[in-house]
């Protein structure tokens, strides 16, 4: 049996062309959608902790997700941090981070891997996040802060903490 090929039928690359289109846009919207949704997701998150809402801030972190501070020796589970952020939480304010910039970036349908830039009482940090959708929820696997420091004022942090070089 021979079927028409392209080159044989110009409607079929028309139509295979435009398949494509459709495809491709209702991709990218569902996308935009997702990028939205999630951006919704970190901002709660973010007021849940500048709230003091305990609730709010670990019930968007997975059991075993991952939180890493500023500080060198920070690494906790979620439970870990709940612990050690308890007197933070019962203030009226535990922390406020406010997001500046934020990106994403998929892989497949369940995991989101984001940056974002955030205004903070140690300045501007950045943040990398794994969110893993489970059950059709999302959690955060992974949340790591840094501080940033500009390139040409690394020589004199460095002198700062490490007084002794």
């Amino acid at each position: 049996m021979n079927l028409p090929t392209f080159q044989q039928n110009p409607n079929m690359k028309k139509l295979a062309i435009l398949f494509t289109f459709i495809l491709t846009a209702g991709f990218a919207q569902a996308q935009k959608a997702e990028v939205k949704m999630l951006n919704t997701f970190m901002d709660d998150w973010h007021k849940a902790a500048a709230e003091a809402n305990s609730e709010g801030f670990y019930g968007k972190m997975a059991e075993e997700g991952i939180y890493i501070g500023t500080d060198a020796t920070e690494r906790w589970l979620r439970d870990e941090l709940k612990a050690w952020a308890q007197k933070a939480f019962e203030r009226d304010v535990a922390w406020d981070f406010k997001p500046i910039e934020r990106n994403w970036h998929f892989l497949g349908n369940d995991i989101a891997i984001g940056d974002e830039k955030l205004e903070t009482w140690m300045g501007i940090c950045r943040a990398t996040i794994v969110l893993k959708k489970l059950d059709g929820q999302w959690l955060i696997h992974h949340y790591h802060l840094a501080v940033t420091v500009p390139n040409e004022q690394i020589a004199d942090f460095k002198k700062l903490l490490y007084p002794e070089n």
